[in-house]
């Protein structure tokens, strides 16, 4: 394995990423919501890390930063390169960032190489990724694809506001969103770098690996009715007790994805009424996140799911009802591009190891529009959604220079 001793491409990176990290709205943590005045803050240093690079750079009406470098052929089909900028609460800084940042010090690469692409490279810092704060999914990811639901924009978040009023806030324009949409005969294809999020990498002592597909997620919002009672004179085999069925279900998801391969399903919403010490619950709503990497297999688990739920419910008395609101498929990623990635790995001398993501990410969105592949950096102890998220120095270059050998073959 060669390395350059300053380690420059790792360096910027990590520069990059420190400067963005200093846009929270949350002081002492990073929170960066989509539309939030944090997001307009590292919008706004994104746009400037793209022109100082030399692109052509914007903030779209979603409020995606997106910067273009022409190419010796600017009719060329062009190559994205992104990720996203957004963040969930109390955050740590790589995630999304270091696939916006690296696409930027690609770039910046190329011109100090003196090499001019083939063909134009976009690099895109989408803005809602993570979904946090308002009811979408991959939203400003599948404007670019042409399939943003008009629907998003009236959903709101939790102080009332809808996406519509604060994208106006931000300063996008929602009339503008279906000019977003790409012809997918201008693009050539999409690369995204992200930290691992899981502990694969670091197991085997890799930097970095090659993703394989994304796993396709179920969502689906559960409510459980039962019957309030005090909790001192209802005999127990009397009883109605909204959360001790769910006690049950919460057991049957656990079950019903560790039976299987490569399925996971969480629970990670649970909110009782009305939550007193001395009374019988009397209703539970609780949240699924069910996930695998083969559509036919999550839809049977969590229809198992569902039908042994129902089934405690009508030994329990309680009622049991189960609204999907999400649904993202499992998406492989594109077996040429994924050789270009597999190669560069070879050039830097490390082991091209294959995994699944359990996350999603904006790859699934841009999959709909053009061929798409994935690099995963490995981040210690496979932390993510934590201020504890972190890479190394090393890892950041080595991540680099794959980035950049992948561009080159794919751009000659």
């Amino acid at each position: 394995m060669t390395h350059q001793p300053d380690l420059p491409l790792g360096r910027r990176v990590m520069a990059m990423i420190e400067d963005l990290a200093q846009h929270t709205d949350e002081i002492g943590r990073l929170t960066r919501l989509y539309l939030s005045p944090a997001h307009r803050a590292a919008a706004d240093t994104t746009l400037s890390f793209m022109r100082e690079a030399g692109l052509r750079a914007h903030i779209d009406a979603l409020g995606s930063v997106v910067g273009r470098l022409e190419g010796s052929n600017p009719e060329a089909p062009a190559l994205l390169i992104g990720s996203h900028i957004d963040s969930v609460v109390d955050a740590g800084r790589y995630d999304g960032n270091l696939g916006v940042v690296l696409g930027i010090v690609v770039t910046e690469a190329l011109a100090a190489e003196g090499i001019t692409p083939s063909c134009p490279i976009e690099i895109v810092a989408f803005g809602d990724e993570e979904n946090v704060r308002f009811p979408t999914n991959l939203s400003t990811s599948y404007a670019f694809a042409g399939r943003f639901d008009p629907v998003w924009l009236d959903g709101k978040d939790a102080e009332g506001v809808s996406l519509r009023d604060a994208l106006v806030a931000f300063g996008g324009d929602p009339l503008g969103i279906s000019a977003l949409a790409r012809d997918p005969a201008r693009y050539r294809g999409y690369l995204e770098v992200h930290i691992e999020q899981g502990p694969q990498l670091e197991a085997r002592d890799l930097p970095v690996g090659i993703v394989s597909a994304i796993n396709g997620i179920t969502r689906a919002r559960a409510h459980v009715i039962g019957e309030a009672g005090h909790a001192g004179t209802v005999p127990m085999t009397m009883r109605r007790d909204a959360l001790a069925a769910v006690a049950e279900m919460i057991g049957i998801v656990e079950r019903a994805s560790s039976t299987r391969t490569d399925t996971v399903a969480t629970v990670g919403v649970a909110q009782v009424q009305p939550g007193a010490i001395n009374v019988i619950p009397a209703r539970v709503d609780f949240t699924l996140d069910a996930r695998s990497p083969d559509d036919a297999v999550r839809h049977a688990m969590v229809q198992d799911i569902v039908t042994e739920c129902e089934a405690v419910a009508r030994r329990r008395g309680v009622s049991f009802a189960i609204e999907p609101f999400m649904e993202s498929p499992a998406t492989p990623m594109h077996k040429d591009l994924t050789a270009q990635l597999e190669e560069a790995v070879k050039g830097i001398g490390v082991e091209p190891l294959r995994l699944a993501s359990g996350a999603g990410h904006d790859a699934v969105a841009m999959a709909t529009l053009c061929p798409t592949a994935m690099l995963f950096v490995r981040c210690k102890g496979g932390i993510s959604h934590n201020p504890a998220e972190s890479i190394t120095l090393e890892d950041a270059d080595m991540a680099a220079r794959v980035l950049l050998d992948a561009v080159k073959r794919i751009v000659a």
